[in-house]
């Protein structure tokens, strides 16, 4: 039976797309069969308001802030979710990054 595995969800300035990319993908995530380093990327705009008590990379507080960001998708074993979160989470630039994951079937 072949390794269970998630789907990473991820949204991310398109600036730093590549530097999170390379953390995650160095965390075990983005191998399928005889190829690494694999993903999906589409670019839209993201949108956020920071409260309150926020510290923003990008905006201020209480101003509605627009960014062209990449929602980026990959797989991943899923012994490896701890790992791979964390490295999202250090590498990316937002105090907060926007992500799901979800177990495939």
């Amino acid at each position: 039976m072949p390794e269970p595995l998630d789907v990473l969800v991820f949204y991310v300035p398109v600036d730093a797309a590549d530097a999170v990319l390379d953390a995650v993908f160095a965390a075990g995530a983005g191998a399928i069969g005889d190829y690494d380093r694999c993903a999906f990327r589409v670019r839209g705009t993201g949108q956020f308001r920071p409260l309150d008590g926020a510290d923003p990379a990008i905006g201020s507080v209480g101003a509605v802030e627009r960014v062209e960001e990449e929602r980026v998708e990959l797989v991943l074993p899923r012994r490896l979710r701890d790992e791979v979160v964390t490295a999202l989470r250090a590498a990316h630039p937002y105090e907060e990054p926007a992500f799901h994951v979800l177990e495939t079937a």
